[in-house]
């Protein structure tokens, strides 16, 4: 085994140590996830061929899933190279939920439809925080994804401490 193979090898492993239940389905789901090259479902990464699991698990998995965030964070933290300086990009991205009028804490979210003269829809805001590597290339490593709850701002979601 080479020496990279061996050092993914030891991530996966430590990332493994830190899901909570049902590592084994969240480890599938994650790797069909990776190498599905376009998702129009959910339930069509359980077609993959290294999610080893029947197409209910997918869904288990995430339900039964409790990963120690803060823990995940600082085993990632710990991949990004200390010999440069990290370039660490925030992004808030709107989910139009306009035909979902009972959806949980649907917000107001900046939009292609204009209301009142303003860009907005209704729907859920995400924010992504990624590390941008100085090398060539245009491609950013996700550290953290989450929804953007009514009681927070896509700033201070975006916020994370090394």
């Amino acid at each position: 085994m080479t020496q990279s193979a061996q050092k993914l090898q030891q991530f996966r492993n430590k990332a493994y140590q830190l899901l909570g239940l049902a590592k084994d389905a969240t480890m599938d789901l994650m790797d069909a996830v990776l190498v599905t090259r376009n998702i129009y479902s959910f339930a069509e990464l359980s077609l993959s061929p290294v999610f080893r699991r029947k197409w209910s698990s997918v869904y288990e998995a995430l339900d039964d899933c409790r990963p120690n965030r803060q823990k995940l964070m600082k085993l990632y933290l710990r991949e990004i190279p200390s010999n440069q300086r990290p370039i660490i990009a925030g992004d808030h991205t709107p989910w139009a939920r306009t035909e979902a009028p009972t959806l949980k804490d649907r917000t107001y979210e900046h939009g292609a439809k204009v209301i009142s003269g303003k860009p907005i829809t209704f729907g859920h805001g995400y924010s992504t925080v990624a590390w941008i590597p100085e090398d060539k290339g245009s491609w950013a490593l996700p550290l953290r994804h989450e929804r953007i709850t009514s009681f927070e701002s896509p700033i201070s979601k975006a916020y994370f401490s090394r």
